[in-house]
């Protein structure tokens, strides 16, 4: 997957936990969590539609890595390279 694939996934992702957050607009630098009314309970959640569409694992030690839709896509990518 390429890096905007992967944004994009991300973003759906979202777009299906919190279907009334507005996603259009989603600065890449800013934590996600400033930007969206997401909770701890909707990050997890984040992880494991990761891992049930595209088998990627997120430890629990590199949630940081996925505070902001850049980071997310920084971190996935070499993990996303080949789907």
């Amino acid at each position: 997957m390429t890096k905007e694939e992967i944004g994009q996934a991300i973003i759906n992702i979202i777009e299906d936990i919190v279907p009334d957050e507005d996603c259009s607009n989603i600065e890449p630098t800013v934590a996600l969590r400033d930007q969206l009314e997401l909770d701890s309970m909707d990050f997890l959640d984040i992880v494991m539609e990761l891992r049930k569409l595209y088998k990627v694992e997120v430890p629990e030690a590199d949630y940081g890595e996925l505070a902001t839709l850049e980071s997310c896509i920084t971190y996935l990518e070499p993990k996303m390279k080949d789907l």
